[in-house]
């Protein structure tokens, strides 16, 4: 018995105290993490709820949820996954909650004077840091427009890949990469303004959609943040760094 009650003690330590207090857990694209650290709280405060986030890139998340985790709400960076989702009957009607853009970003502000083209192709960058083209959405609009100006080909061996938009910001603060193709909404952090950037107009925009997964045992929580995501809070928040 007192074995048993060790073990049951452990347990309950080891156990993550957001796995035992979270009201809603959410799968988030990583581009959206500045917004998202700024509208959780609100919407705890508004609501009494307990948030608990993931961020990582689209694709890991969209893998994570088809293998069975426990996400209640899915905020991907596209449209296509969050569609296939619904599709297979994994997911209510997908919905978008916001409108992204990828620029170069750079700590050499030097960088900053020409156009991303030529940035990318200077001496002074020996590594460019871009999002995984497969599994993340950012990554997969950068290689549009490197390709849209026939230079995919010609840059590879600069590239520096990071398996999310989040990771490929780092390389560039820490210095692991010269430039790197960041989402817009970073440029708005405290370390993203200690550096400079250059629109990349050539890429599209990141249309970005939203679903509350049938799996979900806290629909009702799900719904009040997918209602919260429209109030003017939000878009103020959303605003504020640079999503449409």
């Amino acid at each position: 018995m007192k074995l048993l009650l060790t073990l049951m003690m452990v347990l309950c330590v080891s156990l993550p105290a957001h796995a035992q207090a979270a009201d809603l857990v959410i799968a988030q694209a990583a581009n959206f993490m500045p917004a998202m650290k700024e509208i959780i709280p609100a919407f705890e405060k508004e609501t009494g709820l307990k948030v608990q986030a993931t961020y990582t890139s689209t694709g890991k998340l969209y893998g994570q949820i088809i293998n069975g985790a426990p996400f209640d709400l899915f905020l991907a960076a596209d449209t296509r996954r969050p569609e296939k989702l619904f599709t297979d009957d994994l997911a209510m009607e997908p919905f978008i909650y916001a409108k992204g853009r990828i620029v170069l970003w750079t700590l050499n502000k030097k960088l900053c004077a020409t156009p991303w083209k030529e940035a990318i192709q200077s001496p002074a960058v020996t590594h460019v840091a871009i999002a995984n083209t497969e599994t993340a959405p950012y990554g997969t609009v950068a290689k549009i427009a490197l390709e849209n100006e026939q230079l995919w080909t010609t840059i590879q061996p600069k590239l520096a890949i990071g398996q999310s938009i989040s990771q490929v910001f780092q390389y560039v603060a820490t210095g692991s990469a010269d430039a790197g193709f960041c989402a817009y909404s970073y440029m708005f952090t405290p370390e993203g303004k200690n550096g400079c950037f250059v629109q990349v107009k050539e890429a599209p925009k990141v249309i970005q959609k939203a679903c509350i997964l049938k799996s979900s045992e806290n629909k009702q929580a799900a719904q009040k943040f997918v209602t919260f995501l429209s109030s003017s809070t939000v878009t103020a928040i959303k605003n504020k760094y640079g999503y449409e």
